[in-house]
This record gives C-alpha cells, structure tokens and sequence, in this order.
C-alpha cells in the first residue's frame, strides 16, 4: 500500500518490501540506504517494530509542552491518512455506493456503526464490513477488510478526480478468482504491517503485527518514536535527559532527513533497487529530488522539510516556495556566486519558480497529476525521464 498525497493505493508487484542495497557506487548518495537497512540499525526510526507498546505514551501527551505544534499536525494529511472506514467521513457522504463491474455489483451501505461491503454475482454474494480507510479523499481513498482470517484490499477505491468510485490501482480490471478474486486482493504477511506501519501508529510492536491496537494516522510517535520515558522525564522536571529519549529530526545531515521521510515515501535506494522506471517514480518525491542538480551531495536547503512543515497542513500554492529556491538561486545575473548563493539566476524571472521547475505528470494508474520533485528545466513535450 502507497499513500501519495492523500491517496492510499496498492503496490505494484515489483514494489514489494525493499531490499539491501549492493556495495555502493561512487554516486553522490553514497551515505544513503534502503529502508531496510535503516531499521536495522539502533535507535528509532520510522516503522520500526521493536518497541513495546507500553512504551507509547499517546499524542495527547506531546500537548502540555507541544500544544501549538500538536495543533497543527492534527490538521495534516499524514494525521488523517488513516482512520476506521467507519468514521470515514467520504463513505459518511456517500450512504450508498453501487457499481457494476463485468459481472460483479458491488456496494458499500451504511448498517449501523459498520460500513458494509458487498460483491454480488448472480444469486451469490460475500458481505464483510470494511475496517480501515486508507487516505484522506484529498485525491483518493482505499479500503481495507478482513476475509477468512487475512486483510484485504477492496477492488473499489474512491477517486477525487471522477468524485467516484473505480478499480483500485494494482488491481486486474478483469478480477480473477470468482467472488473472492472480486472481493479484493488478499495482502501477504510481509505487507499488511508496512501497510499499517505508514498509515498509522502503533500497530507494529515488540517484533510483531496487532491491527486491534493501530493508532489512526501518523501521529507524533510515529515519527519521534515512543514518547513514555520521555514524557515521565519531562513531569519529573528532567528536561536534559527528557530531550534524549525521543528523536528529533530537526538535527539530522540533508541525507539523514530525507531518508527519514522516505522511510514512508521511499528512499533513493528503496527505488532503485525496486526497479521502477519513467513514470512510475513520479510517485516517490525523496528519490526524484535527490535525481536533481540542486541536491548534489546534500543541502539542508533542499530536504523535504525545508520546504514542508510537517506539523503544517501541505502548502499548494508554488508560489510560497520561491524563497526556497531564492536560498541557493542569485536573483541577479550579475550577482557573483557566493557560498550562501552558488546556483545561477533564472532568465525567465523569480516568482513561482515551482510552477515551471516542478511541473505536475499525470499518473494515468492512480487518475492523478503528481508534482515532480525531480527539480529542472522542464521541456515542452519531453517524457517524464526515469
């Protein structure tokens, strides 16, 4: 499962769990791994399933110290990309959904405190309630179930594009396997917890899976790691040793925080190693960004957080990120290059660099446009390069 932009969609079979990156080669992400790796290491990290439960303290815990920034993360995409299908508020406005695919009718009715799914073929039928739903509705939405013992994905997902409902990106648009085959596509062992694992908190620990104690949504402890120790620090007045038991990010090399979020998003290596090409990279902005010359060997002034706040609703007007660019770029073609100022000025202008140097590719798949993080001079009818 992949979430882009509000989107929960399936993985495409070579997207599978990343593998370990071979002897590095002389590129300049050389300090860079694969996620798999990182989780090996000690110390927290994203996904990582060690932790006890017990040593997750809850996101309302951050706000006696954090309230401002609790506030604003609470509003964010990554907060509410996850949530039982149930207080889905997209099926909430949609009380009854029917659709017809080759032979199968599919609904989704509103019974109560379930919402309750259902594949039809003639005089047979399988009725299971849906239990998550994955994304926000932003750009799309995708479902989760459980049948005979394994989760699910559902074959229908929603699509802001059309405002309805469609086949789920990765699923065959012929469905295979009768009504079960209709139903979805079962999900492997290995897969549901890095499912749950980005869209929420807490549903992997102590080495192991349990989808009953998932937290909805990526909260605090997702990403500063399980906060108990460190909240009991901070009661008991001991703010220096308090500040060393969660993870602050904010202090990491420009390799470190982008492999941080692509903890998620995919890193460099969790790319290439998958094997995607063209297109399809569209969808991992950490490995797009660090294809671009302004990346180099690493900027702070080029991570993922220096230009989105992740206690901050997402920012789509482009324009708001010129400062960004002006960091690096001379506004002047006659301005000398400067440490603070090495890259060139643009010719055509400085307002809304964004809107040309990141321009958005439709990902026919998944009935989106993506922005391109891989940041360039982008030529009128060229393809999206790898």
């Amino acid at each position: 499962m992949i979430t882009v932009a509000g989107a929960a969609f399936a993985q495409t079979p070579n997207a599978a769990s990343p593998t370990l990156a071979p002897a590095r080669t002389p590129k300049t992400i050389t300090e860079q791994f694969t996620t798999a790796e990182r989780l090996q290491h000690a110390g927290w990290w994203p996904t990582k399933a060690s932790e006890l439960r017990e040593a997750y303290a809850g996101a309302e815990s951050c706000v006696p110290c954090h309230d401002e920034i609790s506030s604003g993360q609470k509003t964010t995409q990554m907060a509410r990309t996850a949530t039982p299908a149930s207080q889905s508020a997209l099926l909430q406005n949609h009380p009854k959904i029917d659709l017809l695919l080759a032979q199968y009718t599919y609904e989704i009715v509103h019974n109560g405190s379930e919402e309750v799914f259902t594949v039809n073929e003639g005089d047979k039928s399988i009725s299971v309630p849906l239990l998550w739903a994955f994304g926000t509705g932003t750009n799309g939405q995708s479902y989760l179930l459980q049948y005979q013992g394994s989760f699910y994905e559902a074959r229908l997902s929603y699509f802001a594009a059309y405002q309805s409902f469609g086949i789920t990106p990765g699923h065959p648009t012929t469905a295979e396997g009768g009504l079960e085959g209709a139903l979805g596509r079962r999900l492997s062992a290995d897969e549901t917890p890095r499912c749950f694992g980005c869209h929420t908190t807490s549903a992997n620990t102590a080495g192991s899976f349990d989808a009953r104690q998932a937290v909805p949504g990526i909260t605090c402890e997702a990403c500063h790691g399980p906060a108990a120790a460190h909240v009991a620090a901070s009661k008991s007045g001991l703010r220096d040793a308090a500040a060393g038991l969660v993870m602050n990010p904010a202090n990491f090399s420009p390799v470190d925080s982008v492999d941080f979020c692509g903890s998620c998003h995919r890193t460099w290596w969790d790319i290439t190693l998958a094997g995607f090409k063209g297109v399809e990279t569209l969808r991992f902005p950490a490995y797009r960004l660090e294809k671009s010359a302004c990346w180099g060997t690493g900027d702070k002034r080029i991570t993922c957080v220096a230009c989105h706040d992740p206690h901050e609703p997402l920012v789509k007007d482009t324009a708001s990120y010129d400062s960004r660019c002006l960091s690096c770029h001379r506004t002047s073609a006659h301005a000398p290059a400067t440490n603070d100022h090495p890259a060139p000025a643009c010719p055509t202008g400085t307002h809304d660099c964004a809107s040309c140097h990141m321009e958005k590719f439709e990902f026919p798949a998944m009935h989106t446009k993506f922005t391109d993080h891989f940041i360039r001079v982008v030529r009128a009818g060229e393809p999206v390069p790898e």
